[in-house]
């Protein structure tokens, strides 16, 4: 296997068909899905010539630390199914490469066990509930297991509308169905190495990471109802948070301008612009699109951040090139815990290092650091980007 859909493709053979689509697939018609892929390969790059990058970097500073490239694992709920403790194997395969890797709110590895991981960057993911107190308990508890990063994810105020994930039978929390226990069955080395090792050890895993009334065997909510609402958050709900937290605290779904800048307002340190992989709103702009005037609108004051859609290296240096400082994977790395647990989780965030390697050499840019507009090219086509609102 030598790129990311080799692991896919190899992916979608092990996994049972409905726990595969659960990761894979988007939203409603997938509109957004495919239009983070299209907008990506919309880009061409443009080299320069003669010269000299015999001694290409990849390396970028983030947040005080340095990463072997401009790389970090997207929080993953699913991971700990796609892998017997999937979340603990993402996090060393990340430490080995020297990349952040950001634990989800929904995984179910309990976040103090992946701080044992030495030589880790880790963050943590949070979704802000409308009991704040469950939520800033959660905060506290991050802080206390030594967590360096929060990431704050806001494009979640109402549960999206996957319809294949119930007819597969396949939500979180998971239920038993005529369905999906025959597609379950017929993949027995999933079943036996993953259910069934969860089985003989500790029993069928829990929410580990969510609040104590919460945090429930995968299995036993109500179907597709894991998490609580949270369609009354606010600003200033951020703002508090901004206080509780003394580290790196970065905002995730950002998509407008002006949401970049009244997130800074409220004290946070990166910007995440995504849209959610395209598993939500389904006629969401693709994160590419809005990232340009998100970027001119930030100026520099602090990190923009970037995920959804990214496969290839050159994804990569076209997010640098148009304001990125590091992108996101959520998708990629899962499909090599899937296929061979850490090794292969760790080999497709190699392979996607070698491929940034590759290009930059390619485009004539031996430092990443010193990607700019002018190593692209963008379609006439390209969309306006939306501009911010005028200040009152």
């Amino acid at each position: 296997m030598y790129n990311v859909e080799d692991y896919r493709l190899a992916a979608k053979r092990r996994l049972p068909k409905g726990l595969f689509e659960f990761v894979d697939r988007g939203t409603e018609d997938e509109v957004a899905l495919g239009s983070n892929a299209q907008a990506l390969r919309d880009i061409k790059l443009v080299p320069r010539t003669l010269v000299d990058v015999s001694k290409r970097s990849t390396r970028v500073s983030l947040f005080d630390r340095e990463l072997a490239a401009p790389i970090a694992i997207a929080p993953t709920g699913a991971a700990g199914l796609m892998a017997y403790q999937g979340e603990l194997a993402l996090a060393r395969a990340a430490a080995k490469v020297g990349l952040p890797q950001t634990l989800a709110t929904g995984s179910l590895t309990a976040m103090e066990t992946i701080a044992e991981v030495e030589n880790s960057n880790k963050w943590f993911q949070l979704y802000i509930w409308p009991d704040k107190k469950a939520s800033q308990d959660l905060v506290s508890r991050a802080e206390a297991a030594g967590f360096q990063g929060l990431v704050v994810t806001v494009d979640v105020p109402v549960p999206s509308n996957r319809e294949y994930n119930f007819r597969n039978g396949f939500t979180l929390p998971f239920r038993l169905t005529h369905r999906n226990v025959i597609d379950c069955v017929s993949h027995p080395r999933w079943l036996a190495g993953v259910i069934g090792r969860y089985a003989m050890s500790t029993g069928l895993p829990r929410y580990e990471n969510m609040p104590e009334e919460f945090r429930t065997r995968f299995t036993s909510a109500p179907m597709g109802r894991a998490m609580p609402k949270s369609d009354c958050i606010t600003w200033e709900d951020l703002q508090e948070l901004r206080k509780l937290w003394k580290g790196p605290l970065m905002i995730k779904g950002i998509l407008r301008p002006e949401d970049a800048e009244r997130a800074i307002a409220c004290g946070v340190d990166g910007i995440i612009v995504s849209n959610h992989g395209g598993r939500m709103l389904d006629s969401a702009i693709a994160p590419i699109h809005a990232l340009p005037a998100i970027a001119e609108q930030v100026a520099g004051r602090v990190p923009v951040l970037l995920d959804s859609g990214i496969r290839r290296g050159s994804d990569i240096v076209k997010a640098l090139a148009l304001g990125a400082t590091t992108v996101l994977v959520g998708r990629a790395p899962l499909y090599g815990l899937t296929v061979d647990g850490e090794k292969g989780a760790q080999r497709v965030l190699e392979i996607l290092i070698d491929e940034v390697r590759r290009v930059i050499g390619l485009i004539g840019c031996p430092d990443i650091r010193d990607l700019n507009a002018s190593f692209v090219s963008l379609p006439a086509n390209w969309p306006q980007s939306p501009l911010a609102e005028p200040k009152n």
